[in-house]
C-alpha cells in the first residue's frame, strides 16, 4: 500500500491499543516515549507536509487534518506531538533552500519542535546573529531533530524597526537550528497534555548563521506546492482537527463506560438504558457532528484557496484562527459534558474522561486557538460591512 493518508489511517487502528495501554506513562514521563517517536517516525507521520520531492507524502490539507483528528482521538497527546512534529515542517520551507536541504540530508523523517513567542534577541554580528532567549511551550524538544525560536532582531543593543517603519514594532525573525545547540529546562508540570514534554528551551550566546532566519509572517517559501504559500495560514486548522479528534475521543470514552453496564449510584437503571442519559449523550454526539463538519468545511474551502494561490491573506488567516477558537470552545464544552454525565467514577486517574477534559482545556489555553481571536474575526465582519462586502 503506497504511504497516503489511507495508510497513516491504518496505521493509527494498528497503533490504537498500545497508544491507549500506555496511556499513564505518557502522562507520567511527561513525554512520548522513545520508542513510540521511532514508531511513528518510520511510519511516516512526521513526513505529512514534506514534499515529494523530498521523500514526503506531500498529503493534500483534509487529509492531514483526518489523520491529526484520528490520532488526537486515541491519545491528545501524541496526536499534539505529530501535529507540532509536521506541521513546523510547514515553516522550514521559509529558510533559502541550501538550509532547507541541509534539514533533509539525512530523510523526511525530521522532527521539529520550539515556540512562536519572540522570546530571544539577536544581535546583528559579522555573517549571522548572536542570539539569547529562554522560550516556553516548545512541545516535542526532547525528540525534536531541529528546533524553532524567534527572535527580535537587534544592532547595537537597539532593536531593528519592522515592516511599519521607526516608531512600530521591532523586527521579528524566526529560525531553525539543530537540537543539539539547545537546552531543555524541566518546568512541564502542567494540568493538561502532560505528555506533550512543552518544556522550556534556551540558548545562550549562540552564534546562528544568518541563513538560518526568515520571516513568519512575510517569507518567501524555497518550494513549490499549496501550503507553502503561506504555511502561518495552515497552523489554526491543526490545532482545531486535535481540539476535535481529543472532543470525539471523550464521547467515545464515555460511550465505553455506558456498555459496561454500568449504574450510577442511587440511579434507577443502568447509564445505557436510562432516558435521560441516551438524550444527553444524543445531543453530545450531535455537538461533536457538528465541530466535525465544521473543521472539514473550512478545510476544502482552506485547500481550494491553496491550489489557487491566493492562501496568503491576512483576513483568511483570522477566519482561520476564528475556526480554531470556536472549535477548541466547543470541544471544551464536550469534555466537560461527557467527564459530568461519566458520573464519579470519571474523577479517577483511570478514567480517560478526566484526561480528555484536561487535555482539551489545556488545548484551549494555546495563543492559536485562543478566544481572544473573535475580537479580529468581529472586526472583520464590520469593516467588511462598512465597505459593502457581504457577511460571511
Amino acid at each position: 500500500m503506497p504511504e497516503t493518508s489511507e495508510h497513516l489511517l491504518t496505521a493509527i487502528r494498528t497503533l490504537a491499543p498500545e497508544i491507549t495501554a500506555r496511556a499513564a506513562e505518557i502522562e507520567t514521563v511527561r513525554r512520548i516515549p522513545p520508542d513510540l517517536v521511532d514508531k511513528l517516525r518510520s511510519t511516516g507521520f512526521f513526513r505529512i507536509f514534506v514534499p515529494p520531492s523530498h521523500a514526503g507524502l506531500g498529503l493534500d490539507l483534509p487529509s492531514a487534518l483526518d489523520v491529526i483528528a484520528a490520532l488526537s482521538r486515541i491519545d491528545g497527546s501524541v496526536g499534539w506531538a505529530v501535529m507540532i512534529g509536521c506541521g513546523a515542517s510547514l515553516f522550514a520551507s521559509l529558510l533559502p533552500r541550501d538550509i532547507y536541504e541541509q534539514v533533509y540530508q539525512d530523510g523526511p523523517d525530521v522532527t521539529f519542535a520550539g515556540s512562536a513567542q519572540p522570546a530571544g534577541t539577536a544581535e546583528a554580528v559579522s555573517g549571522g546573529w548572536r542570539v539569547n532567549g529562554r522560550w516556553p511551550f516548545a512541545s516535542g524538544c526532547q525528540h525534536a531533530d531541529w528546533m524553532l525560536g524567534v527572535c527580535v532582531m537587534a544592532e547595537g543593543g537597539t532593536p531593528l524597526p519592522g515592516s511599519a517603519g521607526e516608531g512600530g514594532p521591532p523586527m521579528i525573525r524566526g529560525f531553525l537550528l539543530p537540537a543539539h545547540h539547545w537546552q531543555i529546562e524541566d518546568t512541564w508540570h502542567v494540568a493538561g497534555l502532560k505528555g506533550t514534554g512543552s518544556h522550556h528551551i534556551t540558548l545562550e550566546d549562540i552564534f546562528v548563521p544568518a541563513g538560518n532566519f526568515f520571516d513568519l509572517v512575510g517569507g518567501a517559501s524555497c518550494l513549490k506546492g499549496p501550503l507553502y504559500q503561506a504555511p502561518r495560514q495552515v497552523l489554526p486548522l491543526l490545532h482545531g482537527a486535535n481540539s476535535l479528534g481529543m472532543a470525539e475521543g471523550a464521547l467515545d470514552a464515555l460511550v465505553a463506560l455506558a456498555n459496561t453496564g454500568r449504574q450510577q449510584f442511587a440511579a434507577p437503571q443502568k447509564m445505557r438504558d436510562s432516558e435521560t442519559f441516551q438524550g444527553a449523550l444524543g445531543g453530545v454526539a450531535a455537538v461533536v457532528r457538528a465541530a466535525r463538519a465544521f473543521l472539514e468545511i473550512q478545510a476544502a474551502s482552506h485547500w481550494r484557496r491553496a491550489l489557487a494561490g491566493t492562501l496568503n491573506d491576512e483576513a483568511l488567516y483570522i477566519q482561520n484562527a476564528q475556526t480554531a477558537a470556536w472549535l477548541a470552545t466547543t470541544c471544551v464544552g464536550v469534555a466537560d459534558r461527557c467527564f459530568a454525565l461519566g458520573g464519579a467514577s470519571a474523577l479517577y486517574e483511570s478514567s480517560p474522561l478526566q484526561r480528555r477534559m484536561r487535555d482539551l482545556h489545556a488545548a484551549a489555553q494555546h495563543a492559536v486557538a485562543h478566544e481572544r481571536h473573535y475580537i479580529d474575526a468581529g472586526k472583520l465582519l464590520l469593516n467588511a460591512a462598512n465597505c459593502g462586502a457581504p457577511a460571511r
